[in-house]
C-alpha cells in the first residue's frame, strides 16, 4: 500500500502544475480522499464493511468526494480539485488515471451485478463529465468535460459530447474536432441556429406562397 500511495503523492505533481511544494500538496483534498480511499478499501476486502462505508462517508463530508470503499483504484491516481466527484461501488480504475472535479464513474441498473464502468491505464476525464455502466475505456482514452458515455471506448481515443462520441483515435481525427475539454460544444447555440434557419426557410416558402397569389 505504501509504495502505492506513493505513486499517488508523485502524480499531484505530474498533473498538478500549481503544485509548489510537498507542504502544499498536503492540503490537497484530492490527496486526502485516494488516501482514506486505500484505507476504507482495504478493511471492505477484509469484510469490516460497516467500518469502511463510516469512513468512506467521513471521506465525502470532508473532501467532497464520494468513493465507494468497493471501488478498485490503481495506482498514480489523482483527482484535481474534486469537488462532487462520485465513484461507484463496482468502478474499477487503472493506474495513472486523472479525474477532474464533478465527475461521475456512475450505474444505470439496480441489479447487484457489475454495475459501474472500468476505465484503463492513463484516462483523463474532464470536468462535469459522466460516464455510466458497466463499460470500458481503454487505455490512454481521454474524456472532455461534461461528455457522457454510455458506451465501450476503445484505447487511445478522445471522446466528447452528449452522448459522447469519438473524434480521434490513434492520433487520427475520425471527426472534426479534437480534444478541447468541451469548450468548443455549443449545444443551445446550434439549437438557435437549426431554429433560425428553420425561420429562414418558412419565411422563404411564405414568400413564395404569396407570389402565387
Amino acid at each position: 500500500m505504501f509504495e502505492t500511495l506513493r505513486e499517488d503523492w508523485r502524480a499531484v505533481f505530474r498533473n498538478d502544475p500549481a503544485a509548489r511544494n510537498a507542504l502544499e500538496v498536503l492540503t490537497y483534498a484530492g490527496l486526502h480522499a485516494i488516501i482514506w480511499h486505500r484505507i476504507a478499501h482495504f478493511l471492505w476486502r477484509h469484510n469490516l464493511k460497516f467500518i469502511a462505508r463510516l469512513i468512506s462517508q467521513i471521506n465525502r463530508f470532508f473532501t467532497g468526494i464520494e468513493i465507494h470503499p468497493g471501488a478498485k483504484i490503481g495506482k498514480g491516481f489523482f483527482i484535481d480539485h474534486g469537488m462532487g466527484v462520485v465513484i461507484g461501488e463496482t468502478a474499477e480504475i487503472g493506474d495513472n488515471c486523472l479525474l477532474y472535479h464533478g465527475v461521475t464513474l456512475g450505474g444505470v441498473s439496480l441489479e447487484k451485478k457489475k454495475r459501474h464502468p472500468t476505465l484503463g491505464n492513463n484516462v483523463v476525464v474532464g470536468a462535469g463529465a459522466k460516464v455510466l455502466g458497466a463499460i470500458t475505456l481503454g487505455d490512454n482514452v481521454k474524456v472532455g468535460a461534461n461528455a457522457v458515455v454510455l458506451k465501450d471506448v476503445p484505447p487511445n481515443c478522445v471522446v466528447v459530447g452528449n452522448p459522447g462520441r469519438i473524434v480521434v483515435q490513434d492520433g487520427k481525427r475520425v471527426q472534426e474536432e479534437p480534444l478541447t475539454h468541451g469548450r468548443d460544444l455549443d449545444p443551445e447555440g446550434e439549437m438557435m441556429r437549426c431554429l433560425v434557419r428553420k425561420i429562414e426557410e418558412l419565411e422563404a416558402r411564405v414568400r413564395k406562397l404569396e407570389g402565387k397569389a
